[in-house]
């Protein structure tokens, strides 16, 4: 039976990577996949890895009604064996409900792939809606880690390698940004709930608030 699999992890957990693994792992047995993302690291209609692996895909606006789309595209003569969805985070809970129905209508595989929460630990509404509508909710082994070298659970924003709590929930940015951008680095719960950051935390070990050292 087809199914609605979502895989969700934090950033820099190999999601965009295992995407393209299917994808190719696919298309070696000839079958021919529908790639949709939206706000790509690497640009508008790409899906990418940070390891450097880039392809094509559909780019998803806010209108796009992604079952429509493959009924238009199966119609005209097109073939679609199986969905990707990546940054499936930033679709719509109508869009996911457009993918369950790819499922149950066109009976084709749809492979999801997206963050759960956003940088103030917030259910983004499309993921919330795929954990709602999932047949299954795989949760990724590659494991990122914390700067203290725990597991990392939680996503945050930083400007300046200062945590933010504020702020627009979608903002592209990537967690290999230069210090004066908007970027994103995933920290472990205790971290995340402290707002301490690599950066904050080297501060912090070089202040002699925090290092005193007793008379000899």
């Amino acid at each position: 039976m087809p199914e609605l699999v979502f895989f969700s992890g934090t950033m820099d957990c190999g999601k965009s990577t295992l995407a393209l693994q299917i994808e190719h792992n696919r298309s070696a047995r000839g079958l021919t996949g529908m790639i949709f993302t939206r706000n790509d690291r690497a640009g508008e209609g790409k899906l990418s890895s940070r390891l450097g692996l880039v392809t094509d895909a559909v780019e998803v606006e806010d209108d796009t009604d992604l079952y429509a789309y493959l009924v238009d595209h199966l119609s005209q003569g097109g073939r679609a064996d199986y969905v990707i969805a990546d940054e499936a985070q930033f679709l719509t809970p109508e869009q996911i409900d457009q993918l369950a129905r790819v499922v149950d209508d066109l009976e084709l595989d749809v492979y999801a792939f997206g963050i759960t929460t956003d940088f103030r630990s917030k259910l983004f509404p499309g993921s919330q809606r795929l954990v709602e509508l999932a047949d299954r909710v795989e949760v990724l082994q590659v494991e990122a880690l914390c700067w203290c070298g725990a597991r990392a659970t939680h996503n945050a924003r930083t400007i300046g390698g200062v945590m933010v709590v504020e702020g627009a929930q979608v903002v592209v940015g990537d967690v290999n940004q230069s210090a004066d951008e908007v970027g994103y680095e995933v920290l472990c719960r205790r971290h995340h709930r402290r707002r301490m950051t690599a950066a904050t935390a080297r501060a912090a070990a070089l202040s002699p608030d925090v290092l005193p050292v007793a008379p000899a």
